[in-house]
């Protein structure tokens, strides 16, 4: 037999172990790229759960907005529907100011979304806006900002709701 074409037992010795090694770094890296798949998936869902308690918020303001103004007359309803001006100005992303509303629904409403039982993280009074526009046709737009920030996000999160209230 030529030794040049039949391996010899010692040119074998540690094949099986280089073999062996190379599985466990592939089985590893697989196993990475699923803890990896799995972080990034509870994530997502942490976020769709906090946007959709910001809808719930936003909707549950502009209910109450819906059915406490006073409709008897426009001027009646624009004026209760200023009532429930809050933090109109802004002075950055998710960085309002201005006076508090005062409808008395607004207070609550504040501290169920920034200190309540299902909150939204790194949310503070100052996060949140009601803005309303009453314009000249009678159309009274009423834009409800609701802000967020979660432990490793850089900026706030936001979510924004429109309606019209006549």
């Amino acid at each position: 037999m030529n030794p040049h074409t039949c391996p010899t037992r010692s040119a074998q010795r540690g094949m099986m172990m280089i073999e062996a090694l190379m599985a466990i770094l592939i089985f590893s890296l697989g196993i990475l790229g699923m803890v990896g798949v799995n972080a990034l998936a509870v994530s997502s869902q942490s976020d769709a759960q906090y946007r959709t308690e910001a809808n719930k918020f936003a909707t549950q303001i502009i209910n109450q907005m819906w059915v406490s103004v006073n409709r008897s007359t426009p001027a009646t309803l624009a004026a209760s529907l200023d009532a429930f001006k809050h933090q109109e100005t802004t002075t950055g992303s998710c960085n309002y100011s201005g006076g508090a509303a005062t409808d008395p629904a607004v207070d609550p409403w504040v501290t169920s979304l920034t200190a309540g039982g299902s909150h939204l993280p790194g949310a503070t009074v100052a996060m949140q806006q009601i803005q309303v526009a009453n314009t000249a046709t009678g159309q009274n737009e009423v834009t409800v900002t609701v802000c967020w920030k979660a432990s490793g996000d850089a900026v706030a999160r936001k979510h924004v709701m429109k309606s019209v209230i006549n």
